[in-house]
């Protein structure tokens, strides 16, 4: 074993032994423990900003994308809301230790369904520095120790951010295994956190499609993904057209490198000239290239064609493909072939079809006449939120604090035996 994978084997014990003890903190333990950590974050806020401005230094220089750019940076608002982030999930309801079920068996049981913690949750993700803090504080919520392997673009960022979480633990006289951040970006020790077994409960990735990919097909421990975010949004004949505009502004160039924003967007043949020829200078000014199918250039004689590859494209940048449609059922079969089961949108006024589209539609977030970008746990409630999947089994969607728990089986009797003598 060489001393990079024993220096890695060592941390993993660490964060082992501390997601037992933080498995058995009470509630208002954790929640006072979140509140301090939002503390320190805005106390040492100063701090962090000078090791993001390093990172952001060193990225410009490296050639890295506006968006990638846009997804590094920290400044005030950002830190703030990260720590406001924290202070949020300390008033969402602690999921650990509730019954979610209860049912009695004919002898007697009474056989319930309680949350635990899962144990040792490993995070492997690219740029995003508040996904550090994000991601500790929902795992040390839920009871979970948090494992983290950060990406080399923000690695001053994320150290600065575990130094100042790492004094809320030291306040509360928690091991700092409880937040374990790895402190190298070389791509091996990914290789060798992978094979941890004994030591890591689940993997969950966060990041390029590549990352993804390579963490699911190397790792031995269970992994939780979404490999790409192809968001539709779908204006349906019966469309505001004003409406479905500011939709797709929003969806789109809000923040065009995050993996809610809109990818693609499908439009009913009957509306498609009346809302493309007043969409089209709205996202021009805007910055947006437009990419068509052949019907769309007819109409828009100026943009780029659409090809196959376009359409299962996560542009993550002011990109957008464009497609005309017949009937809702082009819709759908457009989605199921191109989608990544991550977000859709329908812009309709007609009931029919938005039951129907929400019905046959079964990617993990489908939204009738609201922006894509609601496609986060925040907006939905959760608390900030750990990441998306697009897998189906354990979890799908947004992942709060419920998706960072399993259940146990806890049966209560009054000596009732199997088989009686």
């Amino acid at each position: 074993m060489s001393e990079r994978s024993y220096h890695l084997k060592e941390l993993a014990r660490e964060c082992r032994k501390a997601s037992s003890i933080v498995a058995q903190l009470s509630t208002t333990e954790k929640n006072k423990l979140l509140q301090t950590m939002a503390k320190v974050l805005l106390d040492q806020k100063q701090d962090i900003i000078d090791a993001n401005t390093r990172d952001l230094s060193k990225a410009r220089g490296n050639g890295l994308s506006d968006a990638m750019i846009d997804r590094l940076v920290l400044n005030t608002p950002r830190i703030e809301k990260m720590a406001t982030a924290l202070q949020e999930i300390a008033e969402l309801p602690d999921p650990v230790g509730e019954i979610t079920k209860t049912w009695y068996r004919p002898n007697g049981l009474q056989v319930s369904y309680q949350r635990i913690p899962l144990g040792v949750i490993a995070m492997i993700y690219e740029s995003r520095p508040n996904v550090t803090s994000d991601a500790a504080g929902l795992c040390l919520k839920s009871g979970n120790a948090v494992y983290l392997r950060g990406g080399s673009e923000a690695f001053s960022s994320n150290q600065a951010i575990a130094d100042a979480l790492h004094h809320a633990l030291e306040s509360h006289r928690l091991p700092p295994g409880a937040i374990t951040l790895v402190p190298t970006t070389d791509r091996e020790a990914i290789l060798e956190m992978l094979h941890l077994t004994d030591l890591i409960d689940v993997v969950i990735p966060r990041g390029g499609e590549g990352l993804i990919r390579f963490v699911n097909e190397n790792s031995r421990i269970p992994v939780i993904k979404h490999y790409k975010g192809v968001c539709h949004q779908f204006v349906d004949a019966s469309a505001d057209v004003d409406m479905a505009i500011d939709l797709l502004i929003d969806g789109k160039c809000s923040r065009p490198g995050v993996c809610n924003a809109l990818e693609t967007i499908l439009v009913h043949s009957q509306i498609a000239d009346t809302f493309l020829t007043k969409a089209a200078p709205i996202l021009d000014h805007h910055g947006v290239t437009l990419k068509g199918c052949q019907r769309t250039m007819r109409i828009l004689e100026s943009i780029q064609p659409a090809n196959e590859d376009d359409f299962f494209a996560e542009y993550l940048s002011l990109t957008l493909s464009i497609k005309i449609v017949d009937s809702l059922d082009q819709a759908v079969a457009h989605i199921a072939e191109y989608g990544s089961d991550h977000t859709e949108v329908i812009v309709t006024q007609d009931y029919a079809n938005a039951r129907e589209f929400l019905r046959r539609v079964n990617s993990s977030v489908v939204l009738v006449n609201a922006s894509s970008r609601f496609s986060d746990g925040g907006e939905l409630g959760l608390g900030a939120e750990i990441g998306i999947s697009t897998t189906k089994l354990h979890a799908f969607g947004p992942m709060g604090l419920q998706a960072l728990t399993t259940k146990k089986f806890v049966v209560q009797g009054d000596g009732q035996v199997r088989h009686p003598l």
